[in-house]
């Protein structure tokens, strides 16, 4: 199924709200998702199901590997693309496909239908964490709640920076001068805006939205399958 013929229920504007770290600073929002991850451990740990415990285990453990591979990256000009999704998966999509491979778990269903809904999850996850990286180019300091950019001014190079840095040799210059001229910051932004980083960043969310909606193709038609599929484009939606 491509990800375009899949049904799309925009969600209504009353019941989008502010999110918390708009309400209350990122600070707080971080707060807020260690708690909630810790309350999610607790009744895992209840439900008493060994195969998902060791799943979010695993998970705990992909984190710190996400984070170690980020800061061993800084800077570095010659990071790979398959580099840049495998610690998106460990900071990201790992949490995601653990959930929906853990449920699918949980429901006694068919260790194919498993694997498929983990590869539902894993690909949904990266498309959210390369949709993430497209806005801190595209979008404003208000909107993000945060400086544009701020990803790559803490040196880490995402998607739409890997892609410019096929085709503009500038901008690894600017790069490598680690950003010591104020104005390199805002130069680099707009290199990435001109060389088609973001448009080829746009194809990557696509490419595993479409992945991510192909592997539900197992489930029965239902409202929760379209759920599932309207989750992946509300992610699309992000970009539009």
């Amino acid at each position: 199924m491509d990800f375009i013929s899949v049904r799309y229920f925009p969600v209504p504007p009353s019941f989008r709200k502010e999110t918390v770290h708009h309400l209350y600073g990122t600070r707080v929002a971080i707060l807020a998702g260690d708690f909630m991850f810790a309350q999610s451990l607790w009744y895992l740990a209840n439900l008493e199901n060994l195969e998902v415990i060791k799943l979010i285990s695993q998970v705990i453990k992909d984190f710190a590997s996400g984070e170690i591979k980020q800061a061993s990256s800084l800077f570095d000009c010659d990071v790979k693309l398959e580099d840049y999704l495998l610690k998106s998966y460990y900071k990201t999509a790992s949490l995601i496909a653990a959930s929906t491979k853990g449920a699918t778990i949980f429901s006694g269903a068919d260790r194919s239908v498993t694997e498929q809904m983990c590869e539902y999850g894993k690909n949904l996850g990266l498309s959210f964490q390369v949709v993430d990286d497209i806005l801190d180019f595209t979008q404003s300091a208000d909107q993000l709640g945060k400086p544009a950019g701020s990803d790559l001014a803490k040196d880490n190079l995402t998607a739409p920076v890997i892609f410019t840095l096929e085709k503009e040799p500038k901008l690894r210059d600017i790069i490598e001068s680690e950003f010591c001229e104020t104005a390199y910051l805002d130069e680099a932004i707009e290199l990435v805006k001109q060389c088609e980083g973001i448009e080829r960043a746009q194809e990557l969310v696509k490419e595993k939205a479409d992945i991510a909606t192909n592997s539900l193709q197992r489930l029965p038609e239902s409202d929760f399958r379209l759920g599932l599929e309207d989750m992946v484009m509300f992610n699309l939606e992000r970009i539009d």
